[in-house]
């Protein structure tokens, strides 16, 4: 599917991923909250649109009448944003997959549950969250089918939701950042799965960037000579995100001083 999107004058589009709201702790989680408000701001004068590209939170399920505690500080803003008329989606990863129809009905983003193609000016962007692509990880390809079917939804959806965050409570304590170590590290290009993924799709779809999350590591590498994989990073230890002027897509690190 193509989404296109005519890049006005003086405007940008941002992508940022992985800010895993809700771990290791409250304070923690809080603080980067704040962090991700801030940044929000900052570019909302000249952000013509805003893609969130999966695991924004380390954990999320949407009962029929119920959601997630806190990071109400995140949606306030995603609110006002999407009000002023500012264009915001979602593309769900493996620990915010639960995501149904709340963030569209609340806030007016669009949801989206694999990646997609975006036509702006003269460039072809795939972009996604990144879970399941690429080379191997069969076991997680297919422990990600059942938690994506609907019975497993509807199961989870029976349990009482005190449970059912103590259990996701207890997920996120086993995730790869819970932990809050740096312990991603580049280790060449033939080890980056999502690096081979766009290198064996260009061969026969040719796309000028590549914008994906889950690595957990800050990457702009080449696919081909005219074509650029970008990862973005994570917030627990980077703060780092990328914005797109109509000519590159440049990974950037926030600031808030």
């Amino acid at each position: 599917m193509e989404h296109r999107l005519n890049l006005q004058p003086g405007k940008k589009i941002y992508f940022a991923s992985d800010f895993h709201l809700g771990v290791p702790d409250q304070a923690s989680s809080r603080a980067r909250e704040k962090r991700i408000v801030s940044w929000l701001n900052s570019i909302q004068q000249d952000a013509q649109a805003i893609y969130l590209l999966g695991d924004i939170f380390d954990f999320w399920f949407e009962y029929r009448h119920a959601i997630p505690k806190g990071f109400i500080r995140l949606q306030g803003k995603l609110a006002e944003l999407g009000d002023a008329g500012l264009p915001i989606y979602f593309f769900t990863g493996n620990h915010d997959m639960w995501m149904f129809d709340y963030f569209t009905e609340e806030l007016g983003i669009v949801i989206y549950r694999e990646p997609q193609v975006l036509v702006c000016n003269q460039h072809r962007l795939l972009i996604g969250h990144g879970d399941g692509l690429g080379p191997g990880d069969f076991n997680y390809k297919i422990l990600k089918r059942f938690f994506s079917s609907k019975i497993c939804q509807w199961l989870f959806a029976r349990i009482h939701p005190n449970l059912g965050m103590r259990i996701a409570q207890y997920w996120s304590r086993q995730s790869r950042i819970s932990n809050t170590k740096l312990e991603e590290k580049f280790t060449g290009e033939e080890n980056e799965f999502l690096l081979s993924y766009c290198r064996q799709l260009e061969k026969t779809n040719h796309h000028d960037f590549y914008v994906f999350g889950h690595r957990h590591l800050p990457l702009d590498l080449p696919v081909t000579e005219n074509s650029r994989y970008i990862n973005l990073g994570e917030w627990v230890h980077f703060d780092t995100y990328a914005e797109y002027d109509g000519q590159l897509v440049r990974l950037k690190k926030f600031s808030s001083e």
